[in-house]
């Protein structure tokens, strides 16, 4: 029997190709190999301000970009979170047991409530509660994550250990699932600093590559993003992170191995360099813009498809959740 694996997307905008390479493409490349539960995270999407005209739209959009970027139906179960209401309710009974300090102690929580001031939200800070019902309740064997991302699986892991050991200790209910991590393309920087993360959250929009954007946004963004004065073009100098960064893109969205891409590109300027990444990357966004434009063209087939998610996502969620109730001693509902 396959392995299960969990992961998720927050519906906040379009995606990027920090999301495409560092996660979905991953997904793609091995979805044979596992059974795969694949959610648009739109609870999440709520854990900083949003706009509530937006968040339906953007919910649909990435449900279609998952699509289009080329999971298939035969090995992964696409869904909406919220669709789900056990996620909500699990949440609210792990809240009763994970300690507030280890929220506190989340690096991401620091960062984005900085940023938030007093307006922070619960929400913000019980995100990993929520992220960690999402993982908890489908009971998988892999998450993949990012390199920024094993901290959420680590207390994911501890709330499911703690669950097990005070209420469930001789037939635990949990299973604490080990992270999936791949090293290449794992981290895709920003286009406008190769020190910081590619975000949905930064404000400039030529720091990212949207999978939906342009020819021509796309040359715009390559032909204004950061470099340095440097010619010769090398992997891996810490002095040089947007040299590493861009040489990067280009090895993942060329097919290249970084030794060919290290051979190709060593005498270039970034004259010569930019048109070829700009070149490559309209090349292999290409086919997922067409896959999209198809799938958005028939609305029907998208709701079948999330509506036949919700269905079996549900079926796994509602038999977690109601063997995590009887362990704490919930009455069965009449």
């Amino acid at each position: 029997m396959a392995m299960r694996v969990l992961s998720g997307i927050q519906s906040t905008g379009n995606l990027h190709l920090g999301n495409y390479l560092g996660a979905i493409r991953n997904w793609v490349e091995g979805q044979s190999r596992y059974e795969n539960y694949l959610f648009v995270a739109d609870l999440h999407a709520i854990t900083v301000p949003h706009k509530p005209e937006e968040l339906a739209a953007n919910t649909y959009t990435l449900a279609a970009l998952y699509l289009a970027c080329g999971l298939d139906l035969k090995h992964s179960t696409i869904f909406i979170q919220s669709h789900v209401p056990a996620h909500s309710e699990l949440t609210w009974l792990f809240n009763c047991i994970t300690p507030l300090n280890w929220l506190e102690d989340m690096i991401q929580f620091k960062e984005k409530a900085v940023k938030q001031g007093e307006n922070v939200s619960v929400g913000l800070l019980d995100y990993p509660v929520l992220m960690a019902s999402d993982i908890l309740l489908y009971q998988p064997d892999k998450v993949p994550v990012g390199e920024d991302q094993k901290q959420h699986l680590e207390i994911t892991r501890d709330i499911a250990a703690r669950f097990n050991y005070q209420f469930a200790r001789e037939n635990p209910v949990l299973k604490l699932p080990e992270p999936l991590i791949r090293a290449e393309g794992a981290r895709v920087m920003s286009l406008t600093d190769g020190t910081k993360k590619m975000s949905k959250s930064d404000p400039s929009e030529l720091s990212r590559i949207n999978l939906l954007d342009t020819p021509d946004q796309i040359q715009q963004k390559i032909k204004r993003c950061k470099t340095d004065p440097i010619r010769g073009l090398v992997f891996d100098d810490p002095e040089r992170p947007e040299c590493n960064n861009l040489l990067t893109l280009y090895m993942l969205l060329s097919g290249k191995t970084k030794q060919e891409v290290a051979a190709e590109c060593q005498d270039m300027g970034w004259g010569q360099f930019k048109p070829l990444l700009t070149e490559t990357t309209i090349a292999a966004l290409k086919p997922i813009q067409d896959k999209y434009n198809e799938v958005m063209a028939d609305k029907g087939y998208l709701e079948s498809v999330l509506r036949d998610g919700k269905q079996k996502a549900a079926a796994i969620a509602n038999d977690t959740l109601s063997k995590v109730k009887t362990a704490l001693g919930y009455s069965v509902p009449l």
